[in-house]
């Protein structure tokens, strides 16, 4: 028993390292003692503190509706306590047990972070009292004194750290120095300030701060190319105990305090903590349809269910994938202050190794050889954005950076991508850190098709150099619509600029394989395909076109593959597979539909009802090939929610939501979620069954907790059906 009591107390104590004096100050969480008396030698017998100034109380002005979170944009943040940006000016008021004397009294403030505060760290910070306050910089001016009371003015520096300090009020007296006590009701949370000048992510359009620093509510883009989908997903980083959440990430990545004034440093490490791979980060990714003991990821509806719940059980919450983690750094990023938004890239490549080229190889019949293609294209990938400096970089290079918490690839090591400069990835200049060559290839691939012959040798068919990166989205400022930045980061395909592009990349090592002396491509035969519009459960065709240009008479035999695939491009199985040959007149074109019955794909179909088709067509009179490939999404019914009564802030008001099963099958095992910032905390309920084309509806009672325009967002899962989502905007009446 006394060994373990031994090593018990060993623990407590901060292992002993030969390198530093004090250990590693990486917890927000963790604080020191402060002695309320620290006296300068031995104190005199007679000594009384009462007899000298001394702090009774201090007033935060930390109400939504008081001066400092008014001017501070911090006012929808639901937290009892103060909360500032840096680099801008905030009030406090300290009243003493008499009044203060300037003459012979003598006072400062300190500001704590951390188990182990430091001046030179940033971590222990004393303010002097003076009589000007210098932009930027640390101090304090008293703007107001009467009777016992004197009101200061603050001023926090630009760069400092982001993050709850703890505040003391100490007095000067001949035999020491007294301190007020700890007390919570004064920590004082600073932020990242975009409305300052001297913040490294100072933005200076007004309406561009509104969305990407204070709207809570965004939109997904999914889908595809063909085909684009939107949801909402609600942020929720001004709900109760978010910004702590937040902070707490930052403590589970071990950030030291001093490098968390830092943005570059904050998206780096919180671009690794956001997924569980390697450090048992917020969310576990699933790619496999199989959700077993967690929640689908097309089930969530935001970020503050995640959050809350890694917060309290600090185990990865299952389970995530590409929108739901650019979702929860979305928040993650917003909530502390840094500009945000989150991105949608269409046919995005992946697992590249940066040469620039996904290999789709075909069998010597001209069929995709599933064995041999390991590279696959998503129909879509999300990642963020964060808007900061880069003074790390040449002159330039700041304004929005990628970051990306989905884990596709390691970095030093770990599972993280970014902040890489959008800019730099437009011009190619791939060198700058971190990540570039990665996102370049993801925006920049080249497909493409060789088939192995008879003999072994691989001949390249076709070379697809416009299908990757062909649109890169994000909703709009002030709005709900969709705001196209393809050009943000490359140059129109084929001009000079993107070719120059191309060749800084390849200078700075993207690797990209030379084929064009090999490849002879038909050139006077065109082929395309279009896919129906279809409601999940119905019939729908393929049709295929050709168009011979040229005097000759061709024949074609062509195959189609039709698979269901995760949106990764991952493919799971074959379902139907069609050959037919073609008769290609001279100068005319021909067109060949191909049925897709509802019973051929129901049974093996994934969340995301997402299909993926190859055409290839030999011509047989040149042996070459023509090659396509397109991914659709079935169009599946959506929630309907509707509001009865006033909706007046502090009332009760009621919310329905209605959802028609269209399947032929009935659904198992339903679960319902709603939620709306400021409106509702997430609800959620379960119903075994919905029979084949019945109605089912849910009523739930809530009382808004803030005026203005909010958002409800819904969402219903379960085995047979996914993805389906409702909305409703709401303005809410001032009581």
């Amino acid at each position: 028993m006394s060994e373990t009591t031994s090593t018990n107390e060993e623990k407590k104590k901060p292992p002993l390292n030969g390198r530093r004096a004090i250990p590693s100050n990486n917890s927000n969480e963790e604080e020191n003692e402060v002695p309320e008396i620290e006296a300068f030698g031995l104190i005199p017998r007679g000594f009384n503190p009462k007899d000298y100034l001394r702090a009774v109380d201090i007033h935060m002005f930390k109400e939504p509706h008081e001066i400092n979170k008014q001017q501070h944009h911090t006012d929808k943040y639901y937290s009892p306590k103060l909360i500032v940006r840096r680099g801008q000016i905030f009030q406090i008021q300290i009243d003493f047990n008499r009044p203060y004397k300037p003459e012979t009294d003598q006072f400062w403030l300190e500001y704590l972070i951390g188990r182990y505060p430091q001046q030179n760290k940033g971590t222990y910070i004393p303010i002097l009292v003076g009589n000007v306050l210098k932009p930027g910089e640390w101090g304090a001016k008293i703007t107001h004194k009467e009777n016992n009371s004197v009101r200061l003015s603050i001023m926090s520096s630009a760069t400092c750290i982001v993050g709850k300090f703890r505040l003391y009020v100490a007095v000067w007296t001949p035999f020491g120095i007294i301190r007020t006590q700890r007390n919570s009701a004064t920590d004082t949370y600073i932020l990242f300030n975009p409305w300052c000048q001297q913040d490294a992510v100072y933005l200076d359009d007004e309406k561009e701060r509104e969305e990407y620093v204070l709207n809570d509510v965004g939109i997904v883009f999914h889908g595809n190319i063909n085909d684009i989908k939107l949801r909402s997903w609600s942020y929720g980083q001004f709900e109760e105990n978010i910004l702590d959440a937040c902070l707490f990430l930052m403590d589970k990545a071990e950030l030291e305090l001093s490098g968390r004034g830092n943005p570059i440093k904050i998206c780096r490490v919180a671009s690794a903590v956001i997924n569980s791979r390697d450090d048992n980060g917020v969310i576990a990714g699933s790619w496999d349809n199989a959700y077993t003991y967690g929640v689908a990821p097309s089930a969530w509806t935001g970020s503050v269910d995640i959050l809350l719940e890694y917060y309290s059980s600090k185990q990865p919450v299952r389970y995530g994938q590409c929108w739901v983690f650019a979702g929860v750094f979305n928040t993650f990023l917003r909530c502390l202050g840094i500009p945000a938004r989150l991105i949608t890239n269409y046919s995005s490549a992946h697992d590249n190794n940066a040469n620039l080229q996904l290999d789709f190889f075909l069998d010597d019949e001209g069929k995709l050889d599933t064995k041999l293609t390991k590279d696959s294209v998503w129909n879509y990938h999300c990642w963020n954005e964060a808007w900061m400096t880069r003074p790390d970089l040449p002159v330039g290079f700041g304004g929005w950076q990628v970051v990306d918490g989905t884990p596709q690839e390691t970095s030093d090591g770990m599972y993280r991508c970014g902040p890489a400069s959008v800019q730099a990835i437009k011009h190619g200049h791939v060198c700058f850190q971190f990540d570039a060559p990665f996102v370049y290839a993801e925006v920049n691939s080249d497909i493409i098709f060789s088939r192995r012959q008879k003999n072994g040798i691989q001949v390249i068919e076709k070379i697809d150099t416009t299908h990757i990166g062909q649109l890169i989205v994000t909703k709009e400022v002030g709005g709900e619509g969709m705001m196209e930045i393809t050009e943000e980061y490359k140059f129109q395909e084929g001009s000079e600029e993107e070719r120059l592009a191309l060749e800084t990349a390849v200078m700075y090592g993207v690797k990209k394989q030379s084929t064009q002396d090999v490849y002879q491509p038909q050139t006077d035969v065109d082929m395309d395909f279009q896919v129906q519009k279809a409601v999940l459960g119905s019939d729908f065709k393929v049709t295929i076109t050709f168009r011979n240009r040229s005097r000759n008479y061709y024949t074609a035999t062509a195959y189609l593959s039709g698979n269901i695939v995760f949106y990764t491009g991952v493919a799971k199985s074959e379902f139907k597979k069609h050959s037919f040959s073609a008769k290609l007149e001279p100068s005319s074109s021909s067109a060949f539909d191909v049925v897709i019955k509802a019973s051929e794909y129901m049974s093996d179909l994934l969340d995301q009802a997402s299909f993926h088709f190859f055409v290839t067509a030999q011509i047989n009179e040149t042996g070459k090939i023509l090659a396509m490939q397109k991914a659709t999404v079935l169009e599946v019914p959506a929630l309907r929610i509707k509001t009865q009564g006033e909706l007046v802030a502090g009332k009760v008001m009621s919310v329905t939501v209605e959802f028609t099963n269209p399947l032929k099958q009935t659904l198992e095992n339903v679960t319902l979620r709603l939620e709306g910032p400021g409106v509702l905390r997430t609800m959620k309920k379960e119903f075994r069954q919905i029979p084949a084309n019945s109605t089912l509806i849910w009523e739930v009672k809530t009382i808004p907790r803030q005026p203005g325009l909010r958002k409800l967002i819904a969402s219903l899962d379960s085995n047979a059906l996914r993805h389906v989502y409702g909305e409703l905007n709401i303005q809410v009446q001032k009581p």
